[in-house]
Order: C-alpha cells, then structure tokens, then sequence
C-alpha cells in the first residue's frame, strides 16, 4: 500500500527541522562580534578593554568591540542584565565588588556575574611632599600619632583606587590622616607636588618619574610583595602594617548561567592574549602587572577580597559619600 502523500511530506519536514536543530546547537561561539563593556574612554579599564578587545578579534575570528559606558555603575549593571550567550564581556576593575560594600548597588556581582579571568594587577605608591621630614611608613605612622590629624593626604573621588589604598592604612594603621578630595587623581598629585597637600597614594606611571626627579618621596608600595614596577621599594606590610594590601585587580566577567563551554573558551583566549609578551609589556608600560587566571582562582579572590574589605570599611566606617 503507497503511502500517503501528506504523511511522506510530514516526514521529509520532520527530518529538515531535526538537522536544522543540530546545526544550529553546534554552531561554533563566536559567529557573530563580541562586546566588551567598560568604563569611560582612558583610565585603566578602558586599556584593558581594548589591549584584550584587540588581541582576542584575531584569536576569536569575530570583531571584538568595546562598549565605553560612564557611570560607576553602568557597565557592571549593563552586563549583569545582559543575555548569557557570551557575547556581552565585562572588563572592568575591582570597583565591580568594591562599590557594593560602599553604597547600594542595583546588581549582585555574587548572583549575576560569572568570572572569566584576573587580568592584572595595579599597585600605588606611598609618597610625600619633599618637605615632609618623613622617610619610612614608620616614621609616617609615628608623625601622625603624635599629631593626629597634622597631615592631610589627597585622593581621587571616593571609591577611587587611591583613595581606598589611604583609608585602609589609616584603619589598619590606626592614624588620622585628613583626606583632601579631588575630582580626579591628577590635580590631587599636582597639590602634592606643589607641597599644598603632603602625602598620597599614587600610580607607579604617574608618580615614579616624579620620585626619581626628587619632586616626591616614595615610602612603600602597597602591593602585597615588593614589584618591579617600583625597584628597591618595600611593601607598606613589611613596613609597620602587617597584612596591608591595596591594589588596583583588573578582571573579566560575563553574565551569569553563561554556558560553561563559552567561559573556557573565553578564559583561554583572554590569558592566550594576556600571556603574550607584548601583552605584558604594554601593561607594565602603564603601571600594570599581567595576571591571567583561571575562573575559580578569580573567583576565589574576589571573595577573599571582599570579605577582608568588608570587614575594614565596617570597623573604620568608611561609607561613600
């Protein structure tokens, strides 16, 4: 008995939308350009974006496009709401956990943020105004015991690098050093240089041309280990105040219940790029040590970090503004 003409047809449309379905489900990631969300044009988040943004679009074979989003919290809400198919990256520094222990944010970095990689790290130096009779953390610590609230240091906006790095040595150190805000890093570091404020935390890239000129005193840097980025000076943790750590940690993150697949893929590519030489040169040229990590090392840090943060900026206080 011939089979039903409606019936044959059914079969042959069954058997099209079966391989149409596989095709589509092994379809290779990327095939179509990827986007990397970060801060404002310039800064070092925007570097980062665009150092990997550029070395992943030959690796991945897709244009990978930097999206500059301004607001503190723009970019981290932007990804954290976006679709998790591993075509919206963020690249953005530790303000991504940081802002949530100073102020309320409306996402939840925990929940709705998958780490890729650690990309690298950014210390800063500990410096002072020439006229400053100080030359070690120790001397510092003990000039500001003796007069509490003498010396005044000058940062960036709350929640800046620098800033953090000052309020974390004055909790951890038990001083009372008088911040001085400025809008920007820049002209905080210039009234350092002029003497109108004494002490600062600044970048290697801004600062160390100025301590070999003689226009500022470097102390300590506040990485945890000692760093080529600033030769021969010590750690503010080895100098007076155990356990002191503040850097800069510059990282990638995509939304959460992104595929695991497209995240190993991603991870390797980015540290792929990362590792490269040239990568690594371009980073240290502007303060930064190259990183590269696997998701669970960064995520494990993040949490580390957060929790030994958290616990400073309760017992200091220390609040956005």
């Amino acid at each position: 008995m011939r089979q039903a003409p409606s019936d044959t047809a059914s079969i042959v449309l069954l058997s099209v939308s079966l391989i149409a379905a596989g095709a589509a489900c092994g379809q290779a990631y990327p095939s179509r350009p990827v986007r990397f969300v970060t801060s404002a044009v310039g800064g070092g988040n925007d570097f980062a974006a665009r150092m990997i943004a550029n070395g992943l679009t030959a690796s991945l074979g897709q244009q990978v496009i930097v999206d500059n989003r301004g607001g503190s919290h723009i970019p981290q809400l932007t990804v954290s709401r976006a679709t998790p198919d591993g075509y919206t990256i963020l690249v953005q520094n530790n303000t991504v956990w940081v802002a949530p222990l100073l102020e309320k944010v409306a996402y939840d970095h925990f929940t709705e943020l998958a780490p890729i990689t650690l990309t690298a790290r950014a210390p800063n130096v500990l410096v002072v105004h020439p006229s400053l009779p100080i030359n070690s953390v120790k001397e510092l610590i003990a000039a500001a015991k003796a007069a509490p609230g003498d010396i005044n240091y000058a940062s960036g906006v709350v929640g800046s690098s620098n800033y953090i790095a000052a309020e974390l040595f004055k909790a951890m150190a038990g001083v009372n050093l008088v911040r001085i805000g400025y809008k920007g890093s820049g002209p905080a570091l210039i009234d350092v240089m002029a003497g109108q404020v004494k002490v600062m935390f600044a970048t290697t890239t801004s600062s160390w041309g100025h301590v070999k000129s003689g226009r500022l005193k470097a102390l300590a840097i506040t990485s945890a280990e000692p760093s080529a980025l600033a030769p021969g000076l010590p750690t503010i943790a080895a100098s007076g105040v155990p356990g002191y750590k503040a850097e800069s940690i510059y990282g990638a993150w995509a939304p959460a219940k992104t595929p695991a697949a497209i995240l190993k893929r991603l991870n390797q590519e980015i540290v792929k790029v990362l590792t490269a030489a040239q990568t690594r040169e371009r980073f240290f040229s502007t303060g930064a040590e190259v990183v590269a990590s696997t998701p669970e090392v960064f995520a494990a840090e993040i949490k580390a970090e957060s929790a030994r943060l958290d616990k400073v900026f309760k017992s200091a206080g220390i609040r956005a503004n």
